[in-house]
């Protein structure tokens, strides 16, 4: 009898599972497995926000997997080292898994097809798991990545993408091989309160009232931060409980200028991770230097910490940076926004805003968190690298009646329209009544200060 193993890692789903599928179709019984591994928590990556929704999904999946008559076999520890063993345990013939783009998921599969050969056992990587086109896919003449975002969709949306895959009817696991106890979201503590809920089952809801309610009008809504009209599917494509390849599939199928906006932000995705894996230093290093010598967390402790309890006094980054905090996710504007004020308006590295928002985001992505930074920063893929993002003139347009000000920052409920975003210019007893502070720097100082640092004033 021929077992496989079928390693699960950020790709929670049992619909559009290629590595599942290939394995079913080639073996008669297979050991669905997730490792939590130890390297991804030595690197602080294991945020309580992400291990929750983890939990989640592994419930989820497994719940899954005994309705098709299976199981899922959890083990904590070094990556490869459990693979190893559980291959070894269940005298499998072949390990499949999804291909990542990150320098440690690169040397991690170098180090496991290594070991799994000397023991005889055959490693499949699949792609177009968690990106609708394959990150080298498709590359520019004369270099492995593009580099710039409008000629790589030409490209992106010219690929004619693989057919999503059913999911199984029914999933045999071996006996013998044991199972740690799965987590519990209720065993963590430090998560944000209004945290969403993890798991396959979850993901296909909201898929499933998105494309009926939200695909439509998402061209004209997506940047309007009072109506919330993004998808919010960020935390499933990070975790894989959705599928980009079906997601650009069904939308394609709906049409319309609200579908053709959607794919596009897909293929903002698969962007990010073809630059990553291209050049896999640009999680931590800038992929263009400015040279820039940004205020260290020394000279600007007292800024770094006003921005991130959203307490700048400026009404539309402080909501912002609120959201975050209380729901561990942010809305896309939103994240623009935060990020232009802390790098350019005043001026600190990049590094700083994503490590925070690694800590508390549910879909902190590697290649997403850092690439989009960098973007924002003008160190990474963004052709206007100095463009700077006015909070006062970004709030005005895009939360025009300040109803996102009002929810996410109560001080200043009382205040009617537009007037939020500028508490600072009332006088007298209605400025004192507000517990408010009032800016951190003027827009103007931080806009002289940037030109300064980049040569450009």
């Amino acid at each position: 009898m021929s077992i496989s193993v079928v390693l699960f890692t950020c790709d929670l789903r049992l619909h559009d599972h290629p590595p599942l599928a290939a394995a079913l179709d080639g073996t008669e019984q297979v050991v669905p497995l997730f490792v939590r591994d130890r390297a991804v928590d030595a690197a602080g990556f294991a945020a309580p926000n992400r291990l929750a929704f983890l939990a989640d999904c592994l419930r989820d999946l497994d719940a899954g997997l005994r309705e098709r008559g299976g199981r899922l076999v959890l083990r904590s520890g070094d990556l490869v080292d459990q693979v190893r063993k559980v291959a070894a345990e269940a005298d499998a013939d072949e390990v499949h898994m999804t291909s990542d783009v990150s320098a440690h998921a690169h040397r991690r599969e170098e180090r496991l097809r290594g070991v799994l050969e000397a023991e005889g056992v055959r490693l499949h990587v699949h792609d177009t798991v968690t990106t609708a086109v394959a990150p080298g896919g498709v590359v520019p003449a004369g270099s492995d990545h593009f580099a710039v975002f409008t000629p790589y969709f030409r490209r992106w949306s010219q690929e004619r993408l693989r057919d999503p895959l059913a999911a199984p009817r029914t999933v045999t696991v071996p006996d013998g091989v044991d199972s740690e106890p799965l987590p519990s979201r209720d065993d963590l503590s430090g998560l944000s309160e209004g945290l969403a809920a993890g798991g396959e089952t979850e993901g296909r809801k909201r898929l499933t009232a998105w494309l009926r309610t939200g695909l439509a009008g998402y061209e004209d809504r997506h940047d309007d931060l009072a109506g919330d009209a993004t998808s919010r599917f960020s935390p499933h494509l990070h975790f894989g409980t959705l599928s980009p390849v079906e997601l650009v599939h069904r939308a394609r199928r709906a049409g319309g200028p609200g579908a053709e906006a959607f794919v596009r932000q897909l293929a903002w995705r698969d962007f990010h991770r073809q630059v990553l894996a291209a050049r896999p230093a640009a999680a931590a290093a800038d992929y263009r230097t400015q040279h820039d010598r940004w205020r260290s967390e020394r000279t600007a402790g007292q800024d770094i910490e006003a921005w991130k309890e959203g307490r700048t006094g400026y009404p539309i980054v402080d909501a912002a940076m609120r959201q975050l905090r209380h729901e561990g996710w942010m809305h896309n504007r939103g994240r623009l926004l935060t990020a232009s004020f802390l790098t350019k308006t005043l001026y600190v590295d990049w590094r700083i805003g994503a490590r925070y928002f690694l800590d508390l985001l549910v879909d902190g992505d590697l290649a997403n968190n850092q690439l989009n930074w960098q973007w924002m920063a003008g160190t990474g893929t963004d052709t206007r690298p100095n463009r700077v993002l006015n909070p006062v003139t970004q709030a005005k347009r895009y939360d025009p009646d300040g109803s996102y000000v009002r929810r996410w920052v109560p001080e200043l409920a009382a205040l009617e329209g537009p007037a939020v975003h500028e508490p600072w210019k009332l006088r007298g007893l209605d400025r004192a009544a507000l517990d408010y502070p009032d800016p951190i720097v003027e827009l103007s100082e931080g806009l002289a200060r940037f030109k300064q640092a980049r040569g450009r004033d």
